[in-house]
Parts: C-alpha cells; structure tokens; sequence
C-alpha cells in the first residue's frame, strides 16, 4: 500500500486581520490558497508599526471576512530579543519554506534579524522592491534585507530590474499581483442611475495623481467622479483644486478607511476604476477593479501596462498629462458599447488568480 505523501509546511510572515490595508488582504487570500496543497502556519505582528510612525488606528476588528483562524501574533517589529524568539518558535515547526511579504524599509532591521535566525530557506513577496515615497538610505536598507532571501517573488518586470540592480542573479519569478474577489459579501444589485462615474479608489498619495485627475475630470463635463479612501490630512489642498476647476457639483468624496464590508458598494456604482497613478510598481486596486469585473483606466506607469490590456481590459494613457487622461476617460465611453469589458477581464483571469501564484511558488521554491 502505497503511504499517502506528506504536506510541505510553509510558514507565511506578515499582517493579517485585524491589520487594515491592502497588504493585510493579500496576505489572508494567500494563507488560503497555499492550505489548498501545503500545512501553513501564519505568523503576524504583536506590533507592526511604533504609535510615534503611524498614528493612526492600525487594526479594524469590526469586519473578520479576511480572518485567518490560528493566527499567532508573534512578531513586535521594533524588539530584536522577542523577534530571535519568534524564528526560534518557528524554527522549532521546521518548515521547509518561510514567506516574508516585503513592501517597506522600515521592516529592514526587523526582518534581516529574523532571516538570520531562521534555519529554512525564506522567499520574499515583493510589493515593492523599493519604497514609493523615496527617502535615504533606503536602497541601502532594502540589499541588506533582501540579500538574506533565498527566492523572490516580483509583481512586474520592472520590479524584476530593480531587485537585479541590489542583488546579482536573484532567483526570481514575475508573477502578476493576484484578483482581490473576496470583496465581493453580496449579491451585485443593478445600478439605480445612468450617470457615467469614475472611481479614484484607495489611500491618497502624491504618486497616485489625484491631482492631475482633478483637472481631467474638467474636460469631461458629463462625467461624476467619486473619490474613495483615507486622504492623510491633506484634503482640503484636494478640495480646493476640486473647486478651482469648477467640478464640485461631479465630484463626490469619501475621506476615511473603508471597512472590508462597504468596498463593494462604490465599486458596483462605478463605469470603471481610474489610476493616474504619476509612479507605480503594481496595484491592488485594479485587482479589486477586476474582480468587480469593473474596466481600469490607468497611466502607462511600471507594472501597470502588463495588468491592464489596451481596448480589452480597461484605456491606457501617458502619465502626469491631464489632456491624455482626460481623452482616456472620453474613449473609454466611445469604445465600451463596443467592447465586453467584462467578458475580457474573466477571460485574462487565470494569469491574476491565487491558484497560479501558488504554482509559481511552489516550482520557484521547488516544493
């Protein structure tokens, strides 16, 4: 009789639920699609970020929909004596491979003491090779973390170069930033209105181009524009753009996080989702926009062009251009009773699902 094959263990580091943002989510959907195949433990932060960086509530207990049950809050990021406890902890499971999500230097110190106290072979998923908002002695932070990975997973090609530029012949895969589609609670209701609305979706940064957005929406006069997402304290410079150029009446802001169980609702209202972003590596809100089957506009920015196809899936445009976003906005409407938005996005949904990042990382990681 032939013995049943045992499960590879993988060990997942990184903020779960309660934590808020998108990476918190990515995290929680990859738990679950790698416990399909493999034993998975995840490991998050007793502390992710100190009060005096991020004043800000970090968690939000009210909605559990991406709860990963077992969960151990190990990790306080900014103590060196708990966090060698931590991989002690984790070295005592033996897994045969530790995923570390890495998207910022902050976590340099935390995670180049936790790689050299874990005995298994670590594989980071990049969010972001390098931070968005540069600063100094960033790319210096960012080697020295890096380096100690034995395997790396990139969203997009330019991410692919940037890490060649710190670590020589990294062993790497390019695999597309998954389909958010757990934000989909409910049933889609019809829209109750004919209006044309864009949605402007997420936490408000000078990279994301809000404000060359703004200008753009004046060229589109028959167009609402609704933004969505915590502005950071900066709104009223946002505002009074807004009402410089004259679309107060079209515009309709949300300022604030927005629980898991309330995304659905704007992203239904909406004709499409817009990034102008200025810089960008990839985005998790087109992937929610895709799995709305809701079309992107977005600039042609970083890994941007590989996710959004031209005429099929969502419009492309030239960054930091309001006239080019603006006539993105207006061929969008030309062509989408033409074009099934929809029916192309599903059918360009394998390469974005969790089952082909799970098999991406199992051949990279030869499991």
């Amino acid at each position: 009789m032939t013995k049943a094959k045992t499960r590879k263990k993988i060990a997942v580091i990184g903020p779960v639920y309660p934590f808020k943002g998108g990476i918190s989510h990515y995290t929680g959907l990859l738990v679950r699609a790698l416990s399909e195949r493999f034993k998975v433990r995840t490991v998050s932060y007793s502390m992710q970020y100190p009060k005096i960086l991020f004043k800000k509530e970090q968690r939000n207990w009210e909605d559990d929909s991406f709860k990963i049950d077992g969960t151990e809050y190990l990790i306080n990021t900014a103590n060196p004596f708990n966090i060698i406890a931590a991989a002690r902890n984790i070295n005592k499971w033996k897994p045969d491979l530790v995923i570390i999500e890495w998207w910022h230097p902050y976590f340099a110190p935390c995670y180049q003491i936790l790689c050299s106290a874990l005995k298994s072979k670590v594989l980071f998923t990049c969010h972001n090779v390098f931070p968005h908002e540069r600063f100094p002695m960033d790319r210096m932070l960012t080697k020295m973390t890096l380096k100690k990975g034995d395997y790396f997973i990139l969203h997009s090609e330019r991410e692919a170069d940037e890490i060649k530029t710190i670590i020589p012949h990294p062993a790497y895969r390019v695999n597309m930033h998954p389909t958010y589609n757990a934000f989909q609670m409910a049933p889609v209701t019809d829209r109750s209105s004919d209006e044309k609305i864009i949605l402007f979706f997420g936490f408000v940064r000078p990279y994301k181009g809000l404000h060359v957005l703004i200008p753009a929406m004046a060229e589109c006069p028959d167009v609402r524009l609704m933004i969505v997402g915590d502005f950071g304290g900066h709104k009223a410079e946002y505002e009074a753009q807004i009402k410089e150029c004259g679309i107060g009446d079209r515009t309709e802001i949300h300022d604030g996080y927005i629980p898991d169980n309330e995304v659905q609702k704007y992203f239904e209202q909406a004709d499409a989702v817009i990034l102008p972003y200025i810089d960008a590596t990839q985005s998790g809100i087109a992937q929610i926009a895709f799995g709305f089957r809701k079309p992107v506009i977005a600039t042609e920015v970083g890994g941007l062009p590989e996710v959004v196809t031209d005429g099929e899936t969502g419009v492309l445009c030239k960054p930091n251009d309001p006239k080019a976003l603006a006539d993105s906005i207006k061929r969008f409407y030309e062509i989408r009773e033409q074009v099934d938005f929809g029916k192309n996005i599903d059918s360009d949904s394998e390469r974005f699902s969790w089952g082909h990042m799970v098999n991406t990382i199992s051949e990279l990681a030869d499991l």
